[in-house]
């Protein structure tokens, strides 16, 4: 009787370990977020195209720009080769590295040169940008001596103005009595050098001085002085 009633006993735990045993366990997941940083694709840089052209002609002018207009860089005899590496627009002008400049660059007719390859496989040059490269300014008289009653006297000034291509230029004078000129163009056709010429009226003695502005297509100054005296 003692042992009918320990498994009486026990069975209602042996139930309830059976029960716990069987019971589904839940699991609960949280889901994290991956952040994905995208490569970037990378893109090849296209290896420029350099050619190889020769001199067919007996002298040939290699120039700033392409074109006549522009001032003479260097001069190539015939045979000579170069290296191409660009060309205008209409194909009709190579931009090459000048032998005689290490690091320079100048234009050739594609009309004097044999080219090996096919010159429109080369990159397009903008034509360069053009400079008033030189101002050289004077006065005339240099100097002024006159008696005191004598004024007012007259100067005259004369800008002689070089640039390396064809450009409009612009400009104007300043004197050092505080007087200014408008603004005057000018317009060259090609490279070279050009006149301007100007004068200003004295009405006391003093030591003066005149300037010229090139305002484009760059800036310069160009300045001359002249003093004026008189006697009683």
């Amino acid at each position: 009787m003692k042992r009918m009633s320990f498994f009486i006993g026990c069975f209602p735990l042996f139930l309830m370990a059976c029960s716990a045993a069987s019971t589904p366990v839940t699991e609960t997941f949280t889901t994290v977020p991956v952040l994905v940083t995208p490569v970037p694709e990378l893109t090849a840089t296209p290896t420029p195209v350099v050619l190889t052209s020769r001199v067919k002609e007996d002298l040939v002018n290699c120039r700033f720009g392409p074109g006549t207009g522009y001032v003479l860089v260097n001069e190539f005899s015939q045979g000579l080769a170069v290296r191409v590496v660009g060309r205008n627009e209409f194909s009709t002008w190579l931009y090459v590295r000048d032998p005689g400049n290490p690091g320079g660059f100048c234009w050739l007719s594609t009309s004097v040169m044999e080219t090996q390859g096919t010159v429109d496989q080369l990159s397009v040059q903008p034509p360069p940008f053009v400079t008033v490269t030189d101002v050289s300014l004077r006065v005339e008289p240099v100097r002024i001596l006159v008696n005191c009653d004598q004024f007012p006297q007259t100067v005259f000034f004369e800008a002689m103005i070089t640039a390396n291509g064809p450009t409009l230029m612009t400009w104007k004078w300043e004197a050092s009595t505080g007087v200014s000129s408008n603004e005057g163009t000018m317009i060259f056709e090609e490279a070279g050098t050009k006149n301007i010429n100007d004068y200003y009226q004295i009405g006391a003695p003093n030591d003066y001085w005149v300037k010229l502005h090139i305002l484009t297509p760059n800036e310069r100054v160009e300045q001359v002085n002249f003093p004026v005296s008189c006697t009683p």
